[in-house]
């Protein structure tokens, strides 16, 4: 018996396995289709860690804090670090592999400076293929424990110096002085004091407990010279 039409000249047996081998490609190619669809699913997750180091200082602290744990990375400009890619904990299906796609996540760190003085871990999560519900437990707070690595490091170390060594002068306080009274005498208008605060790691206007002095950036002083100081700073 000989089927009519394509296959009038073929043998039922070919013609069986020809069309179930059609069948086979097209499922295939269905499933291909979604996961070329799901090869897509990138995405990034951020995360920030403020910490009393200037951006240098924490640029190299953070590296430390990597190769401490073994995480290969390059470093970018700007004080940026990338990790390199990392399987997932559970890999795609066998088919989206043969796809090209997999399970995989890194790490795009970036440090910014906030002040003189301080500076931001900013920790931007980047993966492939990793189920949405699945995505938290890549953060580099929790897989690396990064920012508690970091802060035990930097409990171990000296603190850092109280001022800038350059680019400013410190002005001593005077007796119930607070930054916006400093500022005001210093820079010529109180609204300079958080600008100030910042530059020194201090909290809020009245944060001067302790301190004997407060440096202020040139930038802030309207006339190089114009103020005397009570301490050189520096430059």
């Amino acid at each position: 018996m000989m089927l009519v039409g394509i296959f009038s000249r073929v043998p039922i047996s070919r013609a069986i396995a020809i069309v179930a081998l059609a069948a086979l490609l097209s499922a295939l190619q269905g499933c291909f289709g979604s996961y070329w669809t799901h090869s897509d699913n990138d995405v990034a997750v951020g995360e920030e860690h403020e910490v009393n180091f200037p951006d240098d200082q924490t640029f190299v602290m953070t590296q430390d804090v990597l190769r401490g744990q073994g995480v290969l990375f390059d470093t970018k400009p700007d004080h940026k670090i990338i990790t390199f890619w990392k399987p997932a904990d559970k890999p795609v299906g066998t088919l989206s592999s043969i796809a090209g796609n997999v399970a995989q996540y890194r790490y795009e760190l970036e440090i910014a400076p906030d002040g003189s003085r301080r500076s931001k871990i900013i920790a931007n999560l980047r993966t492939e293929n990793i189920a949405p519900d699945e995505i938290d437990n890549y953060k580099a707070s929790r897989r690396l424990n990064l920012f508690n690595d970091f802060d035990e490091l930097a409990s171990k170390l000296p603190p850092p110096p109280l001022t800038p060594g350059s680019g400013g002068v410190n002005f001593a306080l005077l007796p119930g002085e607070d930054l916006a009274a400093l500022s005001k005498r210093v820079t010529g208008t109180p609204a300079n004091w958080p600008q100030i605060a910042k530059d020194n790691g201090l909290k809020s206007v009245s944060d001067t407990a302790g301190l004997q002095s407060v440096w202020v950036a040139n930038s802030l002083i309207p006339k190089a010279g114009a103020v005397a100081p009570h301490h050189d700073g520096g430059p």
